[in-house]
């Protein structure tokens, strides 16, 4: 059965590496879905990695329905197993955290510089709620006020969630690498 969908060589061209495993990862999906028996499917696998033409390996698909191989689901449009699909979804989960947290960070530095920091009141309020507190202990040592702009800018609220996305952005990259790969 010389199909062009498997694209093979044909008849009795030249088969390469590339072809006999395309052969045996087709092999591994007639067996995942139930076509073959463990048996078969070691014994055919061993044909393939032995196949030296392109009907050496079109004979190992002979009883096969072209619509049982990987090529006619991918043509389908359904992904060519569960684990494909898992890459995908952690794909669009991964891309979707990375923007999520890009946004928050974005956010975090536009504001950094606008807090006004506390007024004069707000600092002696807690000047004297530390004394009171230090007292209660048993303690007496003065506290200073606070300086004028002591609210500083949050640098561990902004350079977090900025590692974090470009952490979450190379592996949405690198999953988005895996997944077009199985699918060439």
């Amino acid at each position: 059965m010389d199909t062009p969908s498997r694209s093979y060589p044909p008849g009795d061209q030249r088969v390469s590496d590339a072809d006999r495993d395309h052969a045996v990862s087709e092999l591994s999906e007639a067996f995942q879905a139930g076509r073959i028996t463990a048996d078969e499917f070691d014994q055919r696998t061993g044909r393939a990695l032995r196949a030296r033409t392109g009907t050496d390996l079109t004979d190992l698909f002979t009883d096969l329905h072209e619509d049982s191989l990987p090529a006619a689901r991918a043509a389908a449009g359904r992904p060519a197993s569960p684990r494909a699909a898992g890459t995908w979804i952690a794909l669009g989960a991964s891309a979707a955290a990375a923007a999520s947290l890009a946004l928050l960070t974005l956010v975090n530095a536009l504001t950094a510089g606008m807090n006004p920091g506390l007024t004069l009141a707000q600092r002696e309020a807690r000047r004297a709620l530390a004394e009171q507190v230090l007292q209660r202990q048993g303690l007496s040592i003065p506290v200073p006020l606070p300086p004028p702009g002591a609210h500083g800018i949050d640098w561990a609220g902004i350079v977090t969630p900025a590692v974090i996305t470009v952490l979450l952005t190379a592996l949405t990259v690198l999953l988005w690498r895996a997944a077009r790969g199985r699918r060439a």
